[in-house]
C-alpha cells in the first residue's frame, strides 16, 4: 500500500473517531449543561409500602458544581441495583439519563422491623447533569422477579424559582491527593473525614496518604491509577470517634456515622445524608468513601451511595477494599456464614443482578462464562461441608488447596446463603476477611465500571 493511501486511511479513521466523539458530546449538550442538579428526597418504607417525597432540588454550588460524570455514558449499562434513577426529556419522552443504586432504605425493607409494618424514613440524594429543559424524574424499584417498576415520578423545571442556589458549606478543607485529568474522563473519588476534630486535621492528611497507597497497591486500581482523581474532604467534627449505640457512646461528628446499623454489631453506616452531601459538594465526585477515625473494626458499602470504613489497625486495608467493591461496582458479598439482618435478601429461583454471584438457573449461560477455567465443572465441586466444620486456621488452609487455586467456576455458597447461590472462585476479597485479591470476575466487573466513567 502506498504511503499516501495509508495517510488518507488514517485521516478518515481519525475523522470518524472525532465525529463519533462530537456526536456523543453533542447528545449531552442537547439535553444538559455542564452543571449538577442535586435532588434530595425522603424515602419512607416498610416491607409492603414505599413513599418518596421531594425535599429540595438544588443547583450544585459554583466551583464544585460541574457535572463529574462522563458525558458519553449517560445511560447506565449494568442493570444492577435494587433501584434506578431514570430521567426523561419531558417534551419527547426520551430517556436521557439513568443510574442504578442501592440504599439504606432498601436494606431496611428486608428486616424483621419492616416486616412488622414499622416504617422508617431515610434521606437520599440523586445527582444528575443539569437539564436544559423540563424533565420527568423517576425512581424505579425491582419486584421479586427483579423487574423494574416506577414508584415515583415528578416533572422538574430547571428554570423554576424553586431550584435552590445556596453557596457551599463553610469550614471545609480540600486535599487534592491525585489529579490525573478532567472530571469527565476520570473516576472522581471523594474521601470524607469522619470523627476527626479540628486538632486532628494533620492526622487526617496522614491517614489519607496511607489508605491511598493501600488502595492503589491493589489490582485493578493499581493498573488503572491514571484513571482516578482523588480528593480528601475535611470538615472537623466536634468530637473524635463515632457513635457506638450498643455501648451507649454517642459523638457529635461531621456525617453521623454509627455502628450497629440494622442491629448488627460491626455494620457501620450513616443516616445523615444531607451533611454528607453538603461536605462532598466541595469537589466533583463520582463515588464517596467515608474514613472514620476509630480503631474499632467495622464498615459498610452501599452501591452508588457510599463506602464507609474504620481505621482498625490490622484490617483497615481489607475494610476499604471490600466495602468499596460494594459501593463502586455493586459487588455482592460472597460469604454465607456470617450474621446478617436480612430476610431472604436474594429470593430463591431469581438470578441476582450483582455480577459476582449467581443462582445458576442456566449453567450453560453462566454470566461469567467467558472467564471460566477450561475443563472446570459447573457447578464446581468443593469440600463445602468440611470447610464449614473447620476453625478459622483450618478453613484458611483448606481454601488454599492447590486444586482450587486460580480456578474460575461456580462454587456453591454465596450471598448469605449456603445453598442455591454460587460465587466464581474459592476465595476472594468479597468472600473472606483476608488480604487476598479480588477474584477474576470481581476484578473484571470493577474494570468495566472504571471504563464507564473514563472512556
Amino acid at each position: 500500500m502506498k504511503i499516501y493511501q495509508i495517510k488518507i486511511m488514517f485521516f478518515l479513521f481519525l475523522l470518524l473517531f472525532l465525529t463519533a466523539s462530537v456526536h456523543l458530546d453533542a447528545r449531552f449538550s442537547d439535553y444538559f449543561v455542564n452543571k449538577t442538579m442535586r435532588i434530595d428526597y425522603y424515602h419512607t418504607a416498610d416491607k409492603t409500602t414505599e413513599i418518596i417525597a421531594i425535599d429540595k432540588i438544588s443547583l450544585q454550588a459554583p466551583g464544585s458544581g460541574i457535572w463529574a460524570g462522563n458525558p458519553n455514558t449517560l445511560i447506565d449499562p449494568f442493570n444492577n441495583g435494587l433501584y434506578y434513577i431514570k430521567v426523561y426529556d419531558e417534551a419527547t419522552g426520551q430517556l436521557i439519563y439513568s443510574k442504578g443504586f442501592n440504599s439504606y432504605c432498601g436494606e431496611y425493607i428486608t428486616t424483621d422491623m419492616a416486616a412488622k409494618g414499622i416504617k422508617k424514613t431515610y434521606h437520599e440524594t440523586a445527582l444528575i447533569p443539569y437539564p436544559r429543559e423540563k424533565i420527568k424524574f423517576t425512581v424505579e424499584r425491582r419486584d421479586r422477579q427483579n423487574q423494574l417498576h416506577p414508584i415515583f415520578e415528578q416533572v422538574i423545571d430547571p428554570a423554576s424559582i424553586d431550584i435552590h442556589k445556596e453557596p457551599l458549606l463553610e469550614g471545609v478543607t480540600v486535599f487534592e491527593i491525585l489529579k490525573n485529568g478532567p472530571s469527565h474522563r476520570k473516576v472522581d473519588l471523594a474521601i470524607l473525614a469522619e470523627g476527626y476534630t479540628k486538632t486532628e486535621e494533620e492526622k487526617f492528611a496522614t491517614d489519607l496518604e496511607t489508605i491511598t497507597k493501600i488502595f492503589f497497591n491493589q489490582e485493578p486500581y493499581k493498573s488503572y491509577k491514571n484513571s482516578f482523581n482523588v480528593y480528601g474532604v475535611f470538615k472537623p467534627s466536634q468530637q473524635s470517634g463515632m457513635d457506638e449505640p450498643v455501648h451507649g457512646i454517642y459523638k457529635n461528628t461531621a456525617v453521623g456515622a454509627a455502628f450497629n446499623a440494622l442491629g448488627l454489631y460491626r455494620y457501620m453506616l450513616t443516616e445523615e445524608n444531607r451533611p454528607l452531601r453538603d461536605i462532598a459538594a466541595h469537589v466533583p465526585y463520582d463515588t464517596i468513601v467515608i474514613m472514620v477515625n476509630t480503631k474499632r473494626y467495622g464498615g459498610g458499602g452501599i452501591y452508588n451511595t457510599y463506602c464507609v470504613f474504620s481505621l482498625e489497625e490490622e484490617w483497615y486495608g481489607y475494610l476499604l477494599l471490600h466495602e468499596f467493591g460494594h459501593s463502586f461496582a455493586g459487588l455482592a458479598d460472597e460469604y454465607y456464614a456470617s450474621q446478617v439482618a436480612y430476610n431472604e435478601f436474594y429470593p430463591q429461583g431469581v438470578e441476582p443482578t450483582e455480577p459476582n454471584i449467581t443462582a445458576l438457573l442456566e449453567p450453560k449461560n453462566l454470566k461469567w462464562n467467558h472467564l471460566v477455567t477450561k475443563g472446570t465443572k459447573i457447578p464446581t465441586p468443593w469440600e463445602k461441608e468440611k470447610y464449614e466444620q473447620m476453625d478459622a486456621a483450618g478453613a484458611k488452609a483448606h481454601m488454599a488447596k492447590k486444586e482450587y487455586q486460580n480456578k474460575v467456576g461456580a462454587f456453591e455458597g454465596a450471598g448469605y446463603s449456603s445453598k442455591g447461590l454460587y460465587r466464581p472462585m474459592i476465595d476472594c476479597m468479597m468472600f473472606s476477611r483476608s488480604n487476598i485479591p479480588y477474584c477474576k470476575v470481581c476484578e473484571a466487573a470493577i474494570i468495566k465500571v472504571i471504563q464507564h466513567y473514563t472512556r
